[in-house]
């Protein structure tokens, strides 16, 4: 099937059967967000995964009471630098220098300007533009679940705090941003499953400037 199809099969599915997702259909959704582009390829985000049941559970509260959280396969949770520091930011010349093979201090303007304008944002800021880069991964691995016949539910409605506090994740240096349920459609429960799929039209999405 094309991407296009794909994308047409998938929706975000309301109630999942629990059944679980083969590992290498999660590992193939994770890579994509991997490849993921980013800006000045920081890639200043990292996907959290999650199959425990009991860890699920925990999760389930602080989402809200969802039924995704627990009947799904895996959870991924999306998430993103809560800055951008002198060390990140070096670690990914220096990472580009050696598998490239380049000079030591290739690109050290570029990456010297780089750091001169986050020192005038706050860490908010850096969030939020790290933020951005994690949405780009998390819409490469809901194209990729959908290739893989995998649903998949975009969910945001979760108290960020609390999860990032359940997984540890200021330790980490990192907040989270979404969470990506993944696993089979539950046919006979799920309400949303055989409604029309519904979008803004093509003529009022594509707004054709001269």
């Amino acid at each position: 099937m094309s991407l296009l199809e794909n994308l047409s099969w998938r929706y975000a599915t309301k109630k999942m059967n629990g059944e679980a997702v083969a590992q290498e259909k999660i590992d193939y959704i994770i890579e994509a967000a991997r490849l993921a582009p980013t800006s000045s390829g920081l890639h200043p985000f990292r996907v959290i995964e999650i199959s425990d049941p009991e860890l699920k559970a925990k999760i389930q509260p602080i989402a809200f009471n969802q039924s995704q959280i627990v009947d799904a396969s895996h959870l991924l949770v999306f998430a993103a630098y809560d800055e951008y520091t002198l060390e990140r930011v070096d670690s990914v010349f220096a990472q580009q220098e050696n598998e490239r093979g380049l000079p030591k201090g290739y690109a050290d303007d570029y990456k010297n300007m780089l750091l001169s304008n986050f020192q005038q944002q706050s860490k908010e800021q850096h969030f939020e533009h790290a933020a951005r880069q994690a949405y780009i991964g998390f819409g490469l691995a809901i194209a990729a679940a959908a290739e893989q016949k995998v649903d998949a539910t975009p969910m945001e409605g979760f108290n960020n705090a609390d999860l990032d506090e359940l997984l540890g994740l200021s330790k980490l240096g990192l907040k989270s941003v979404t969470i990506l349920a993944l696993g089979y459609r539950d046919v006979t429960n799920d309400w949303l499953v055989n409604l029309k799929k519904v979008r803004v039209s093509k003529e009022n999405f594509v707004l054709q400037l001269s």
